[in-house]
């Protein structure tokens, strides 16, 4: 890839995995419009490493907090940080498992700009009915083990291109009564271990299958994927509730609707 590609997509990736507009779509989409060469495993792992980093740094005191509390839940500490922690973990398990199930299956046959045109548009409808209804008067910390699961499963959907793991799980805290900056922040907060997920298995392919590394562009890509990504989180947690979800779903539509032309047209 040329520095400028290498730029280009880091920054999409980094913007795209917070915002509710799905981050694969954006770096499956260049290479389709633009007739560029698929970035390859290794810098997709690059720049999921970035926006790891990036979450991690933005929520380091509630990770610290967490990570403690839970590791003291095994002596019978119950406090509300050591049960936030055990339900990201319950909502990470219906990725795990639809990803484990049907990955190769989406791989094969749901990585196409239809695909991503058609989710685009109808998970964006979908935010825009749950912004519109939601209640907007909990907190992540009023969340049990049903609402946990609801998120996570909401989240496990977001294997199929263009869904957005944003968008549907603040979809989904919407829809259980969260704020819109709760919503955003459980949703952070479950980013992270299925992005290290992510990570691992990539990594695995990446070993079965060797390639040829370009450690430059690796590294410029994680550090663009970390800027972009922390400065999202930071904006996108300031604004949420003054914005709400009416400009992303009106990019979505836009998007949706542009793609369909391009194909048409194509």
């Amino acid at each position: 890839m040329s520095t400028f590609e290498t730029i280009f997509l880091a920054l999409i990736q980094g913007l795209t995995e917070f915002l509710p507009i799905s981050s694969s779509a954006h770096l499956i989409l260049p290479s389709q419009i633009f007739g560029w060469d698929d970035q390859g495993i290794a810098f997709d792992v690059a720049v999921h490493v970035g926006s790891l980093f990036a979450v991690l740094g933005y929520f380091r005191k509630e990770v610290w907090a967490m990570l403690k509390a839970w590791l003291s839940s095994f002596t019978g500490n119950r406090s509300p940080e050591a049960v936030l922690a055990w339900l990201i973990i319950l909502a990470t398990i219906p990725a795990v498992l639809f990803g484990g199930l049907f990955k190769s299956l989406i791989e094969e046959y749901l990585r196409s700009a239809y695909v991503i045109a058609t989710t685009t548009i109808v998970f964006g409808a979908l935010l825009w009915w749950a912004d519109s209804q939601a209640k907007l008067v909990h907190d992540e910390y009023k969340i049990g083990w049903k609402q946990a699961l609801f998120v996570g499963v909401a989240q496990a959907i977001a294997i199929i291109p263009g869904t957005s793991r944003s968008g549907i799980t603040i979809t989904a805290g919407l829809m259980l009564g969260l704020t819109r900056e709760a919503a955003a922040r459980f949703s952070f907060l479950m980013s992270i271990p299925v992005i290290v997920g992510a990570c691992v298995l990539m990594g695995k392919d990446m070993a079965d299958n060797p390639v040829d590394i370009d450690w430059s562009a690796m590294s410029l890509g994680i550090l663009v994927s970390f800027i972009s990504a922390y400065s999202c989180i930071h904006l996108f947690i300031k604004w949420v509730n003054k914005v709400g979800m009416k400009p992303f779903v009106i990019y979505r539509m836009l998007l949706g609707i542009t793609l369909f032309a391009f194909l048409a047209l194509s």
